[in-house]
């Protein structure tokens, strides 16, 4: 069962219900507004100690809206992250896979995806198996660019043509951000066909609402695949007046849920320590 996702400020007064919903339930999934998690001075030691070797990344370009979205995403990703392994965000280090997915250097118990659209970040993190999350505009327009052909299979390009025309926009925004979750989960992001599976919403009036059947991962065919490693959800959230569709797929490994991820026992012992007391010792 996977929980809505949970609305998240840097000063840590959200953080209990993130440990809460990772003890109930193995994953969890915050977002924080752009504005909000935007450091007011990016050359500040503290920002730096946070950051680490995001750092200097973050300061790359001069393309200012990108490089605070940068700081911001990456400082939301580590607060989570250090929130969830109840560690100081400066005591952690991302390390970032071939295709960008983050990771913390040294912790082999969790698994983190990051998002971001316009004015919301999105994170997702499980200490189950793999997560991804994405997030979208509401209010992108994807229908009638002839998206459907090529992020849709042909029985989902069927259940588009028996709904009402103002409909189809929001239920292929629904489709893309549940398969951009499932690709990021599985490590591939767009480089695997989006038309090489899909997804059963359930009847229009239940897609994406709280409370309804959520979403069935499926085949090219339209039949559903077998098994229950996968869960997915989709929800609308809004940042003022703006609302954002943001999807999560967690795969269950299947080796239980662990009960205690803080740092000290999450992290590989001798990488613990190394960091530990590297950070202890006063610098030259």
């Amino acid at each position: 069962m996977l929980s809505p996702p949970i609305a998240v400020t840097p000063d840590r007064g959200d953080w209990p219900a993130v440990r809460a919903c990772l003890s109930a339930h193995g994953s969890a999934a915050v977002y924080g507004e752009l504005a909000a998690w935007s450091p007011d001075d990016e050359d500040s030691p503290a920002l730096r100690a946070v950051l680490g070797r995001d750092w200097p990344c973050g300061r790359i370009g001069e393309h200012a809206p990108s490089r605070r979205r940068y700081i911001a995403s990456r400082l939301l990703l580590k607060h989570t992250a250090a929130a969830a392994l109840r560690a100081e965000a400066t005591d952690l280090e991302m390390a970032y896979g071939l295709t960008g997915r983050p990771s913390v250097w040294g912790c082999d118990q969790i698994d983190l995806s990051l998002s971001h659209s316009d004015a919301l970040l999105l994170v997702g993190l499980t200490s189950r198996g793999r997560i991804g999350v994405d997030a979208e505009r509401a209010d992108r327009q994807l229908h009638g660019l002839r998206m459907a052909r090529s992020v849709c299979t042909p029985g989902e390009r069927n259940a588009l043509e028996t709904l009402p025309e103002e409909e189809r926009n929001d239920r292929l925004v629904c489709l893309w951000t549940l398969k951009e979750a499932y690709t990021k989960a599985i490590g591939q992001g767009m480089r695997f066909p989006f038309t090489a599976f899909g997804f059963d919403l359930g009847p229009p009036e239940d897609a994406g609402h709280p409370g309804c059947r959520p979403p069935r991962l499926c085949r090219p065919d339209g039949t559903p695949c077998e098994g229950t490693a996968w869960s997915f959800r989709t929800d609308v959230l809004h940042l003022g007046d703006v609302a954002f569709r943001v999807s999560t797929a967690v795969r269950d490994a299947g080796l239980g849920r662990t009960a205690n991820i803080e740092a000290a026992t999450t992290l590989d012992p001798e990488i613990f320590a190394a960091v530990s007391g590297a950070l202890a010792e006063p610098s030259g």
